[in-house]
């Protein structure tokens, strides 16, 4: 169960395909817009209802654009969040009642959790981020300043707090309609932590390290990469472009939206340009778009299958994109737009494999430009690129689900 963006759903078909491998049904419960994905990855699907990319493109969702903070953007998603709350709760609990175990994921656990409670199912939580309290980093969706141990946790508390606070009505109804005592966000969560509810986190602990002050039941599992069909090819135009010259940069933005898609084009465009590398643009959410024989504009690829082709990658740090990349072996280039993005910008940095970050908000063609050059011409970032790539392509992060959902099953 999950919802949100494309980035918050497509790495649930690799998790989900690697659970039905060893035997189970498995249904991926999120936006209709997200059906196609689920499918071929052979799994069920149930509808939740709202459409992010309409969400994001209407004017409240481009609004998010005029907060500077991390603190802003998030208070205007939550916001737009809390209407849509009761929805999403009447959807989990349909598809719940038809299940034996439910996975939940970030960004519906406040509601899937009374609903496992009130049905007695086994629930175990799927994140993609890390959300639980910690000295060594400040919450990922507020970026990377750090106040401090003692800040870091207190602000991922009340990050946390705000969240339960934009389920708070949709609980006290599903509790009440599940035949639940009533009881408080904050004592909900309370009882979940002492219970030490187990959460296992998608990405590797080779690039966020487990933090040492985590409760037990809190374990990293590695990256669920998402699915791709076996056989599928490159469209030809891709291939063609890719056999006309040398490796070109990739740059999209995936389902982030800018406040001006045709300025931020040109930008792009003049960036790649200066620092003598074609391009491969992705339009997405965003609609980014460029012209030229050194310029290619492509829909939706999969990244898997593109990325190892390119000499960098130009992408908005989202989680999933920013797996995509390490996994690749290829340089990149961070351009974060918005919640966790400066997050794994952060880490992209640290690791060696991006020379700096380009925020979205003041972004310039010479800015870009320099960061593209350093990427693509100095050798260490493309090693440790490749180095790291095949640490982590080494890892396993469905078979730690996948015990869990074995364990559930025979306890059953």
């Amino acid at each position: 169960m999950t919802a949100g963006s494309r980035g918050d759903v497509a790495p649930y078909t690799g998790l989900g395909h690697g659970i039905a491998r060893a035997g189970h049904d498995v249904t991926l419960v999120t936006h209709r817009r997200f059906e196609p994905l689920a499918r071929s990855a052979g799994l069920g699907f149930h509808t939740l209802p709202m459409d992010p990319y309409a969400e994001l493109h209407s004017e409240r969702g481009l609004a998010l654009h005029r907060s500077a903070t991390g603190a802003g953007k998030l208070a205007r998603m939550l916001h737009m969040a809390r209407e849509h709350a009761g929805p999403v709760a009447e959807e989990l609990l349909k598809a719940a009642q038809e299940s034996d175990m439910l996975l939940l994921g970030g960004t519906v656990a406040p509601l899937g959790q009374v609903v496992a409670e009130g049905l007695a199912l086994p629930a175990l939580g799927v994140y993609l981020q890390p959300l639980a309290p910690t000295r060594e980093f400040p919450p990922p969706v507020l970026g990377v300043r750090s106040w401090g141990a003692a800040g870091n946790r207190q602000a991922a508390h009340l990050v946390n707090a705000s969240l339960d606070l934009v389920f708070a009505a949709a609980v006290k109804d599903l509790r009440a309609r599940l035949a639940l005592p009533p009881a408080g966000p904050r004592a909900v969560r309370r009882a979940r932590e002492a219970r030490e509810w187990p959460v296992q986190h998608g990405f590797s602990p080779l690039v966020v390290p487990r933090p040492r002050d985590w409760r037990p039941g809190l374990d990293v599992a590695g990256y669920w990469w998402p699915y791709d069909p076996p056989g599928s090819e490159l469209p030809r135009p891709l291939a063609d472009f890719l056999a006309a010259g040398p490796p070109p940069v990739f740059v999209g933005l995936g389902s982030a939206t800018v406040p001006d898609r045709d300025r931020l084009s040109r930008t792009v465009v003049t960036a790649l340009r200066a620092a003598g590398l074609r391009g491969v643009i992705q339009s997405g959410w965003a609609g980014l778009a460029a012209e030229g024989d050194d310029m290619l504009t492509v829909g939706e690829l999969p990244h898997a299958a593109v990325f190892p082709h390119m000499a960098a990658v130009v992408h908005h740090a989202g989680a999933g994109t920013t797996a995509a990349a390490l996994r690749a072996g290829v340089p990149a280039v961070p351009v974060p737009v918005q919640f966790d993005a400066s997050f794994w910008a952060s880490r992209l940095i640290a690791l060696g494999v991006a020379p700096r970050s380009v925020p979205l908000h003041g972004l310039t063609a010479a800015a870009l430009a320099t960061a593209l050059t350093r990427a693509v011409s100095l050798p260490a970032y493309r090693d440790r690129a490749r180095s790291l790539a095949s640490r982590l392509r080494a890892e396993d992060g469905v078979a730690p689900v996948a015990a869990a959902v074995a364990a559930a099953a025979t306890a059953g």
